[in-house]
């Protein structure tokens, strides 16, 4: 054991030694990790991490390693998909049973990594599998010992904050009560013993600070136990509960406050936990609260009206903006505020001061622009006061909108007349913008769309023309800040202009992206992106190809010099807008991009290279493979050899250097090139990364996989006579095993198999069909989801309609018979007729009609053999009929993905600009009704008349009758 912790407390070591991390790159992994992964397999590895983490006499920095690696081998190796162990059972027991003190006794910085692997633990097997937690949390609580307390509370609020976003259900109130239960008493008692040690150390500035973190945890923890409902144990103490926060709400002791101006202290984050806390109450449980809200509501607007502009108290400002928000959205509170005179002071006092610009606005809008448009654009301000005060104003305008509209548009006019006066007063003019745009937009602001509904009482569009367009249009003499209020103006309202008002406006938005201020420029692709993405009611783009493929060579050649500005990798992909408009450009003309191919594949290949060394920022690179993914989708075909040559060289580096975060987007493309060019042989490129394909450790990362499949389904149908000569069917056939035993991966297995079906001689495939229908009647017995029985439906109706092929009906009934005598019938009747009826793509149902008729037709075991399955199987087919597939329209639309949904780095994300078109297995049957009728009549011809007396003597009267009327 010794001599092992040795050895991984140096490989932890190495790992943070970027000359050692370096070495082994080509390798396909650093050398200290590729050793820690083989350390990895061996038992007990988990344990010697949690002894490296404990262990003092190693230096800080390895046992945080240590911890970070505990993390990740927790995140990965506890539990597998179906909830199971991976662990050895002795492992696990004293993992639950270490780890808590192990916590609490690390440091601080320690402690938030193991803090983290707890979380992951208790997802799985809190509560019931880890039913001594909370009685081991309790255990260690003490009266005087906040370092300790400090650690339980920690690891409490790791698990219970979970609660928050999640549905009601049952399981879930089970589990909170089972934790209120045990945990709920000891709460309500540290709260107090903590109020009286704060007391007590008021003059002792380290242990004060200690207990006041506690404090900080305490109502962290009451805001996760009151989540979901209002715990028993609170409502039994709510009146001393609410009056102990509400002192901690106007709590002050010099010896807490900092001296940075921007870094906000431990009282802050108590009193902003305070009013969220308090939020959470107004908003669910006024009925209990409501009398108790009072003071809250006079200390909340007392301390708004009083606090500094300094950024350390941002948070605890918005959060306070937002309890009177909670307070405003209730009628009989609302009340307070319907009068003139006091909406006027809330206009001035509360409002005013949080959405005018500050110094560190400015600061941040000159020194950190990127962080700037962030926080200004996705909501990432939502702690932020400008957008707290907005909502509240917001609410109050949804009240009293006559009213609010009347006070704050005095304001309005009052802030430009200052700005007309003195063109210095820039400020001013920004405070009117911004605050014409909090009253003008109703609603929800959505991200397609920008604001759907505005205020009935402005004219959006004349206050552009009269204060915004001048600035749109200006080349000098615009503060670049209100240079960004115009762009940003039309960005917010670009649904209220129509066709013609944007044919004017939108030329001067794209000049901005000349300027030379980063901010401005962004803003500027940032609202050209969204414009060209806009649509009319009828659903069609406001500007199309014909308007745009004009200028866009100019305009790409533009966003690309301004994304390759700085040629460092960090410094490329910092700006994901620039490249989400280049990717939008290029939907937008479609094969319009034919003529520019050259231009647009070296610049794209180049941030591909330089990106590449070092992947930063997901969102830039899923918009820039999204670009690549729409230069192919348009003009792969008509130029098929020139990007396979392009891109090959970067997307085997990619590949070669073991990118990671790249390769399931290569892998994509990779596809999608060849499915540009579906006939013809595989040219070497494509031959060459059969092998590397086929090694199962690319299979093992969970995102690679839907994209493997998609290459490796691509390729077999090009190359099947290879394949077969080099032996590379088994392998291949090991990959579909492989994918079938996850339910992850379940589905895709059946693609990799389809493609061996349809592309390699029956005889090739005889010889594992019957543990190919093994595997899968395997997982049909272990009760897999309807998405699975589908697929399984759809792979036996593609056998059974290529009965030209030597396959068919009967080849699929002859080898289920050598698994298991009869065990077609069931699976037939159960599985195979009532599915088929769900398949929901019209190329499926397509298939599904070709597959039971030629079983009509055709089948010597349902001629003779399954005499009542032929008219199960007629009457199947009807009713298919009655529904008939249509022709699948060209899909043009390319739906993004909403980045923020993506969960980047661990799974699959899917490129929508080059998606897989659904396959047609049947391209000659265009009309199914015809076709069903013309080939049961020439089938009958074939057998002698055959299929006719079949049809009078097993179908019903009707069923026969449309029969005979699809043969006629």
């Amino acid at each position: 054991m010794a001599s092992d912790l040795q050895t991984v407390a140096q490989l932890l070591q190495a790992t943070l030694d970027p000359q050692q991390h370096k070495q082994g790159k080509l390798a396909s992994f650093p050398v200290s990790e590729a050793a820690l992964l083989e350390e990895e397999k061996k038992p007990g590895f988990s344990l010697l991490l949690l002894n490296i983490v404990a262990s003092e006499s190693l230096p800080r920095n390895t046992r945080l390693s240590g911890a970070l690696c505990f993390k990740n081998f927790i995140k990965f190796n506890w539990v597998d998909e179906d909830g199971s162990y991976k662990l050895a059972e002795n492992e696990v027991v004293t993992i639950k049973k270490e780890l808590i003190g192990l916590m609490i006794s690390v440091p601080p910085s320690i402690q938030s990594q193991l803090g983290e692997s707890i979380s992951v633990i208790a997802d799985s097997d809190f509560w019931e599998r880890w039913d001594t937690l909370v009685d081991d949390l309790v255990s260690r609580l003490t009266p005087d010992n906040p370092k300790v307390n400090i650690g339980v509370l920690e690891v409490a609020h790791s698990i219970f904050k979970r609660w928050r976003p999640l549905f009601a259900s049952d399981g879930l109130y089970t589990e909170i009560n089972h934790v209120l239960s045990k945990f709920g008493q000891p709460f309500v008692q540290l709260l107090e013993t903590t109020d009286q040690q704060i007391e007590a150390n008021k003059n002792n500035k380290e242990v004060l600070k200690q207990y006041v973190e506690v404090m900080n945890l305490l109502v962290k923890l009451f805001y996760d136990l009151s989540s979901q409902d209002l715990p028993p144990i609170f409502e039994e103490n709510l009146p001393s509960v609410t009056s102990l926060l509400h002192k901690y709400l106007t709590y002050e002791n010099p010896l807490l406050a900092t001296d940075d101006e921007s870094e906000s202290g431990p009282l802050e984050f108590v009193k902003a936990g305070i009013c969220e806390a308090m939020t959470l109450y107004m908003q669910k449980y006024e009925d209990a609260f409501g009398e108790l809200c009072k003071p809250f509501i006079m200390s909340s607007w007392s301390l708004l009206t009083t606090i500094g502009p300094e950024t350390k108290f941002d948070i605890l400002v918005s959060k306070a903006l937002q309890f009177l928000t909670a307070v405003a959205s209730i009628p009989q509170h609302a009340e307070n505020f319907n009068n003139q005179e006091i909406l006027g002071q809330v206009v001035e006092k509360v409002i005013l001061p949080n959405v005018s610009l500050r110094e560190s606005d400015v600061e941040q809008f000159e020194d950190e622009p990127i962080e700037y448009i962030r926080r200004d654009l996705e909501g990432s301000d939502a702690d932020t006061r400008r957008r707290a005060a907005t909502d509240f104003l917001r609410k109050l305008l949804d009240k009293f909108e006559s009213l609010v509209t009347e006070v704050v548009g005095r304001y309005i006019t009052h802030y430009l007349e200052a700005f007309k006066k003195d063109a210095g007063e820039w400020k001013s003019k920004d405070t009117a913008v911004y605050l014409f745009s909090a009253i003008a937009a109703k609603g929800v602001i959505t991200t397609t769309h920008g604001v759907k509904t505005t205020n009935s009482l402005l004219s959006v569009v004349e206050f552009f023309q009269n204060n915004i367009a001048g600035d749109l249009v200006a080349d000098t003499g615009v503060e670049p800040i209100i240079k960004v209020d115009a762009i940003k103006y039309l960005y917010t309202f670009r649904s209220q202009l129509t066709k013609e008002q944007w044919s004017a406006a939108f030329p001067p938005l794209v000049k901005n992206l000349a300027s030379s201020n980063y901010v401005v420029y962004t803003y500027a692709s940032i609202a050209v992106e969204r414009v060209l993405f806009l649509t009319n009611d009828a659903g069609e783009h406001i500007f199309g190809k014909e308007d745009v493929a004009p200028f866009s060579k100019d305009l790409l050649e533009h966003l690309f010099q301004l994304v390759e500005k700085d040629p460092a990798p960090e410094k490329i992909q910092e700006n994901e807008f620039l490249m989400r408009c280049v990717m939008r450009v290029l939907i937008v003309i479609k094969d319009g991009v034919i003529p520019l191919t050259d231009i647009v594949l070296q610049h794209l290949i180049h941030i591909t290279d330089i990106i590449g060394k070092n992947p930063s920022n997901p969102r830039f690179y899923y918009y820039h493979f999204e670009a690549m993914g729409a230069l192919v989708r348009y003009s792969a075909s008509a130029q098929p050899e020139k990007l396979e040559n392009d891109l090959y060289p970067p997307f085997a580096g990619v590949l070669q250097n073991d990118v990671q975060e790249f390769m399931p987007y290569v892998f994509q493309l990779f596809a999608a090139l060849l499915e540009a060019r579906p006939h013809g042989p595989l040219s070497d490129y494509y031959k060459a990364l059969v092998t590397p394909i086929l090694m199962p450790a690319l299979w093992e990362s969970r995102g690679n996989v839907p994209a493997l499949a998609r290459l490796l389904t691509s390729i077999i149908p090009r190359s099947a006579a290879e394949i077969v000569a080099n032996n590379q069917v088994e392998p291949i056939l090991g990959i579909f095993q492989k994918l079938l035993s996850k339910k992850s991966s379940e589905i895709y297995s059946f693609d990799v198999l389809e493609a061996v079906l349809i592309s390699c001689d029956a005889n090739v495939i005889q010889q594992y069909f019957p543990t190919i229908l093994t595997l899968i009647f395997t997982r049909l017995n272990s009760n897999p989801p309807e998405k699975f029985k589908q697929r399984f439906v759809r792979f036996y109706h593609l056998i059974s309609s290529r009965d030209q092929s030597g396959l068919g009906a009967d080849f699929f009934i002859k080898n289920c018979d050598s698994v298991q005598d009869g065990v077609f019938v069931p699976i037939y009747l159960t599985i195979i007729l009532p599915t088929t009826q769900q398949l929901a793509r019209p190329t499926d149902r397509k298939l599904a009609v070709v597959s039971l008729t030629k079983t009509l037709t055709d089948s010597q075991a349902f001629a003779v053999k399954y005499l009542k399955g032929w008219s199960k199987t007629c009457e199947a087919l009807l009713k298919l009929l009655e529904n008939p597939p249509m022709p699948v329209a060209a899909d043009d639309a390319v739906v993004e993905v909403d980045v923020d949904d993506l969960s980047f780095g661990v799974g699959f994300t899917p490129l929508n600009t080059c998606k897989k078109q659904p396959k047609d297995e049947c391209p000659d049957v265009t009309n199914v009704k015809p076709w069903v009728g013309s080939y049961l009549k020439a089938a009958d011809a074939r057998h002698g008349g055959a299929i006719g007396g079949y049809v009078n003597e097993r179908l019903s009267p009707e069923a026969k009758a449309v029969l005979v009327s699809y043969m006629q």
